[in-house]
This record gives C-alpha cells, sequence and structure tokens, in this order.
C-alpha cells in the first residue's frame, strides 16, 4: 500500500520498521485518513515475518496533537458521540493489541488523542523539550480512552487530566508516563536502539510477554474502564456546555478557539 500520511521504513539491518506520521504541516493532527493508514502500517508490520518490533514517531515538530479539530461538525448528541468514541477506541485498541511491540519516539507535542494513542504504544521515549498533556478539558472535552491511569499514579492522572496543562520529556519521564526522556538529536538514535534490541529477542517470547501483560489488564478492568469512559465522555460532549464549545469550534478559525479555550489560564500557566 502506498500511503499519504505516513511513511513506512523497514529497517536496513535489524527486523523492525519505523512508522513516521507525516502530516507536519498540521503538527499530525489525526484525520480518518492518517488513522486508516496507521491501522494499515500495524497490521502490515504484525503480518510480517521479517518484522519483529515497531517504532510510530511524527515527523516536523510533534508526535500528534491529537485528533484533527479542522473541518468537521462534531456538534453530535450521545448517540452520535458514542459511535465516533467507539470507533476511536477500536483504533487505539488495535495499537494496544498488535503482536508485536511497538515504540513510541516522542517529538515535540503528545496531546489528548495523540498522548492516548502513545500511550497504547508499548514503550515510549520522549524528547527533554517535549510537551505532553490533556488540554482538551478546557474545551470541555476529553480522551476517548482511558489509558493514563493503567500507567501513571492516580495523583498524576488527576493532575493533568483536571487542569490540561502541559509538561516536558524530563516530567513525563520522572511520572513515569514515558520510559525515559533524551535530548532531541538522541531521540531516534535511542529509539532505533531500543527497537533492535526488542527485534533480536528470541521469538516468540516479547509476543507471549504482551499478550500475558495485556490481559493482566484487562482481567483488571481495563476494558470496563474504556466502556466507562466512552459513556462519560459522549455524554460531556452532547451537554449544554460541551456543544457550545464543538459550535464554537466549528465556526471559529482554530487559532480563535484555542485562544479563547486558553485566555482564562494565561495568568495561571
Amino acid at each position: 500500500m502506498t500511503y499519504a500520511c505516513l511513511t513506512y521504513e523497514p529497517d536496513a539491518r535489524d527486523s523492525f520498521v519505523t512508522v513516521t506520521m507525516n502530516r507536519p504541516e498540521k503538527l499530525n493532527a489525526l484525520n480518518g485518513k492518517l488513522l486508516d493508514e496507521l491501522m494499515d502500517a500495524v497490521d502490515r508490520a504484525a503480518a510480517d515475518p521479517a518484522i519483529n518490533a515497531m517504532i510510530l514517531t511524527g515527523a516536523g515538530r510533534a508526535f500528534t496533537t491529537g485528533f484533527d479539530l479542522n473541518g468537521d461538525d462534531f456538534e453530535m448528541g450521545v448517540e452520535g458521540w458514542r459511535k465516533d468514541i467507539q470507533a476511536n477506541c477500536d483504533r487505539l485498541m488495535a495499537v494496544y493489541d498488535a503482536p508485536i511491540p511497538i515504540v513510541a519516539a516522542v517529538n515535540g507535542f503528545a496531546l489528548a488523542g495523540g498522548l492516548e494513542l502513545m500511550l497504547c504504544c508499548d514503550l515510549a521515549i520522549a524528547d527533554e523539550d517535549a510537551r505532553l498533556g490533556e488540554p482538551e478539558v478546557r474545551h470541555v472535552s476529553g480522551p476517548p480512552s482511558l489509558m493514563l491511569p493503567w500507567l501513571v499514579p492516580m495523583r498524576h492522572v488527576r493532575w493533568l487530566m483536571y487542569t490540561g496543562d502541559l509538561i516536558d520529556g524530563r516530567e513525563a519521564a520522572r511520572i513515569h508516563l514515558v520510559n525515559k526522556a533524551v535530548p532531541a538529536h538522541r531521540l531516534m538514535p535511542e529509539a532505533r536502539r531500543l527497537a533492535a534490541k526488542l527485534a533480536r529477542m528470541p521469538l516468540p517470547a516479547i509476543r507471549h510477554a504482551k499478550a500475558s501483560l495485556n490481559e493482566q489488564q484487562r482481567l483488571a478492568g481495563l476494558a470496563q474502564s474504556w466502556s466507562s469512559n466512552k459513556e462519560q465522555m459522549a455524554a460531556l460532549h452532547a451537554s449544554a456546555a460541551g456543544r457550545l464549545w464543538m459550535r464554537r469550534l466549528k465556526e471559529m478559525p482554530l487559532k480563535d478557539f484555542l485562544a479563547l479555550r486558553e485566555a482564562p489560564f494565561r495568568d495561571l500557566d
């Protein structure tokens, strides 16, 4: 398959592939085309006996800023939102369930649904100056899935999800949101080194380890927590306040929308 919104580059030496989200002019915002291509790339790598691991990263200044806020009408009722959120959860779960390990190499912004995408990867390395967070709470929104509580201590989860604050890669590593943070020029060399190590592990050791670990989280209630979050987010987005902000999103240039959203917090951030 030829991709329009990402690149797919098998390593010349080791059995891993680097998948790069490639909408740099949009900070790799996740639209339907990019998500469909990403799902195809994950399936393609998982089905290829010559591929044992994957790196997922973004072109330009961002890993991804999350779901594309331009162009669509997001003013919907509960049923519309339930369907939309479930579709995005299914895509994120496909990354989580991929039988090969996926390493997120976080360059620049990883926000909102983009942060959730990173969290569904097995491991993550961030640029020390990357910016990560769930800022969508500030426009009456929230994540489609609920991975943060499964990876990060609850105090930090509440801070990120209540305030919409962004943290850098160093802080992300400190709170275990990512495995490690490195200077920007070391990000891809470190990611490739880790992917090569994973790719050289005896097969099928990691596949069975991943299946066991994912099942442990499912037994602990991961699927139920995602399902509950879907209902909460559908109700939130369909509320009067949610509809107001979605109407503003439809009617205002994105730059003006974000300025309005951030205005109450200028003296507090």
